[in-house]
């Protein structure tokens, strides 16, 4: 079927919302791969998604987990830096990946634990006025993704720690002694009696793990492997950049693009699209484009969505630098 007899079967049945303020119930399509969020069950949202990778930078991977060194991913916006580290955790088994998105607020302490001082402070006056005893400190620690990750354990958990030079000049910094160390210090634990040094607290995440600190001290047994994305904004501090193997990812070509296009949608996906690939290759210069606009496109297209190549590249592959 060709691209005009595809957009004739297809009719109107693409438009979900017409604008004509007449209320209708209409059945959504299957959403994208990438876009589905659950089966309804309360289970946690599968983030396993096909990636591609070439030799070069798989063996850069694989030397980061050799030296338990962090993994520095550099590249353009849609390269996949955040993807590597679900595909490494998917790949080794590693279990869900601990997140850290990293913004301008974001300080050290936050990504180690929490501690709920006040909320403590409520319950204990409220047991206090009924005669109770007071609740367990450890009920009001909660690890962050980081304090997760370097808890003792045979195997490693995947850390992502997401766009590090959103943050403060110093937070690179900040990070080196805890990667360097491995540990890290609960005051609020450590300065408790002898006959409390251990306590259980909870981990990051919905599960409601609990593991046991003890003396305040969290160490951890197999360094976790760590992947750090950057999209380039500002450089890091040498002694950090020593402490870390880099990996650039590089824009993806045609070649590669097609690879993408069939992993996430299928081979019968290749066909019909030949315009919005290389409208994309024309456009794409970079950082300006990234390739899940590309997959939206052709998700768009092989849904029956009738606009021309162009019509929909100024939709959905918006430069993403500039005004809109």
């Amino acid at each position: 079927m060709t691209h005009q007899d595809h957009r004739t079967h297809q009719a109107d049945g693409w438009r979900l919302f017409r604008g004509d303020r007449t209320a209708r119930q209409v059945e959504f399509p299957d959403a994208p791969p990438w876009r589905q969020f659950g089966d309804g069950t309360g289970s946690s949202r599968a983030r396993h998604r096909p990636y591609l990778i070439g030799r070069t930078e798989a063996d850069v991977v694989s030397a980061a987990l050799h030296l338990r060194r962090p993994l520095l991913v550099t590249g353009h916006p849609g390269t996949g830096k955040s993807s590597l580290a679900h595909a490494i955790a998917h790949e080794l088994s590693l279990g869900p990946v601990l997140q850290w998105p990293v913004n301008s607020r974001s300080v050290l302490k936050d990504a180690l634990y929490g501690y709920d001082a006040i909320g403590r402070l409520r319950e204990t006056h409220l047991r206090q006025e009924r005669g109770e005893t007071e609740p367990d400190i450890g009920t009001y620690v909660r690890l962050g993704p980081l304090g997760t990750a370097l808890v003792p354990r045979d195997r490693p958990r995947m850390l992502l720690v997401d766009e590090l030079d959103k943050g403060d000049v110093d937070l690179p910094n900040d990070l080196l002694t805890v990667f360097e160390e491995g540990e890290f210090e609960i005051p609020e634990l450590s300065r408790l009696p002898e006959t409390q040094s251990e306590v259980p607290v909870l981990t990051h995440g919905s599960g409601g793990e609990r593991v046991t600190v003890t003396r305040g001290v969290v160490r951890c047994r197999e360094f976790p492997v760590v992947v750090i994305t950057s999209n380039g904004e500002r450089d890091f501090p040498p002694a950090f950049m020593r402490r870390c193997v880099r990996l650039d990812l590089p824009d993806p070509d045609e070649a590669r693009l097609r690879d993408i296009v069939a992993a996430h949608l299928g081979e019968d996906a290749l066909s019909d699209v030949e315009d919005l690939l290389h409208a994309f290759i024309n456009r794409r210069a970079p950082g300006e484009l990234a390739t899940d606009q590309l997959l939206n496109a052709v998700f768009l297209r092989k849904g029956g969505v009738d606009l021309d190549a162009e019509g929909l590249l100024d939709a959905v592959l918006h430069r993403l630098g500039g005004m809109v």
